[in-house]
């Protein structure tokens, strides 16, 4: 888990600053990785991105910063490709099965940009816990804004639009996330993206619902 002092000592603004610092995250992924976040030393991201240890130090202060970069960036493409997904969804002319696999290939791109990151912020519980408010957030925004676009398509059927979202918002990032961390063999992992494309279909056109009595 990171610590205090997890944050960035000091901005790239110029294009140099900016690749030093792609370098350094690039590497660090790789690194935590390859030898686990416990000896995934600043020394080790370092000599892996070919920067000097001081170069490294002039950015973060400890590999705890690196990670809190990371978890940022990775929470911020998540949220941007989402927002860009609702927007699919809310492209009436498309049907809703072309629809789902539209999202849930992306989102299968998405974990597979970097699995071994997806891993240790969520497999190993390494995700900052000042990020977990943000990552909360941004959820719930999601399963609201899931809600409004299921609203607005005639080819759902009519219920709790909330209570829906919440299961699609869930399901697709479970298995998702599932396929890509448990590294799937690609045939699997088609067949796994149907199944769930199935799934999501039967679950928000089925004209019944089951009642617990």
């Amino acid at each position: 888990m990171a610590k205090s002092g997890a944050q960035p000592l000091k901005q790239p603004l110029q294009q140099r600053s900016r690749l030093t610092v792609q370098a350094i995250l690039q590497a660090a992924i790789h690194i935590f990785d390859e030898f686990g976040y416990a000896a995934g030393t600043t020394a080790r991201i370092a000599s892996r991105a070919g920067v000097s240890i001081g170069s490294l130090y002039q950015y973060y202060p400890n590999k705890d910063a690196i990670l809190t970069a990371l978890a940022e960036q990775h929470l911020a493409e998540g949220l941007a490709l989402s927002v860009q997904l609702l927007e699919t969804l809310r492209a009436s002319e498309q049907s809703l099965e072309s629809t789902l696999h539209d999202i849930v290939g992306h989102m299968i791109r998405l974990h597979e940009h970097n699995p071994g990151l997806h891993r240790l912020l969520y497999e190993e519980g390494l995700l900052p816990a000042a990020l977990r408010q943000t990552a909360k957030q941004a959820e719930q925004f999601l399963i609201a804004e899931v809600g409004r676009c299921l609203a607005l398509r005639s080819d759902v059927r009519q219920a709790d639009r909330q209570m829906q979202a919440y299961f699609v918002v869930h399901a697709i990032e479970h298995f998702t996330h599932r396929l890509v961390i448990d590294q799937a063999p690609a045939e699997f992992l088609q067949r796994g993206k149907g199944e769930l494309v199935d799934m999501l279909l039967c679950y928000l056109q089925a004209r019944t619902t089951s009642k617990s009595t």
